[in-house]
């Protein structure tokens, strides 16, 4: 990817559970300014940045159920229709991961499908928290379940920033048993060279609240 597009990839995230309204609003701005692909944020701001990208084709990305996805189905599809009405383009929900871990494939795909058709929605299926083999079972249930995008993972991952290696590997996974998905990659993506390998590896979108620096970064090279 030649480096102009690569802004064009970020989902910036400001999901800090003591966001004011004017981080929220600044987040915008820096969007804004570098035109970055979304701005994802916990339900409560959907509105507030819809109104602060009105027209400016940058995506309005809800967080719906960090850091584990283990609210009640009926809570999950509410929260996703909220975060619809309030003018959300994208839900990155996070999977149900304790399902996920007792083997209950039927159960989660059940819990996504009609969380899927609200709106247009990215899985996050908590790769750090995941063997190999759940990850292929994780991607391909999201792709089943009529997700447009499975995820790495939300800011609670276990991987620390040293074990983006290891991330990359998921990513791989994620590709391969889910093509025709995009895959997201998230969770200690904090410089130009992170996100670069983490494109190397088969990401199409990245998220981070580290996008002003990536993009200041990248502007001085």
């Amino acid at each position: 990817m030649k480096n102009k597009n690569i802004l064009k990839i970020i989902d910036q995230t400001n999901i800090r559970p003591d966001a004011k309204s004017a981080d929220i609003i600044k987040t915008c701005q820096e969007s804004l300014t570098f035109d970055f692909r979304g701005v994802c944020v916990n339900p409560q701001w959907v509105k507030l940045v819809r109104k602060q990208l009105k027209g400016s084709g940058i995506k309005v990305i809800c967080l719906v159920d960090p850091p584990i996805g283990d609210s009640t189905r009926s809570l999950r599809i509410k929260i996703c229709k909220k975060a619809k009405k309030d003018g959300a383009d994208e839900t990155d929900v996070v999977i149900p991961i304790p399902l996920v871990k007792h083997g209950k494939w039927q159960d989660v795909l059940a819990d996504l499908r009609p969380i899927c058709r609200i709106l247009p929605t990215k899985v996050i299926i908590g790769s750090g928290y995941l063997t190999d083999d759940e990850i292929i079972k994780a991607s391909q249930t999201v792709k089943r379940a009529g997700a447009i995008c499975v995820k790495t993972a939300t800011d609670k991952d276990p991987l620390e920033h040293r074990e983006l290696k290891e991330k990359a590997s998921h990513i791989k996974l994620m590709k391969k048993s889910a093509p025709g998905l995009l895959i997201k990659a998230s969770g200690k993506i904090n410089t130009l060279n992170d996100l670069k390998e983490m494109v190397l590896s088969g990401a199409d979108i990245v998220g981070t609240s580290s996008g002003v620096e990536i993009a200041t970064e990248l502007l001085r090279n």
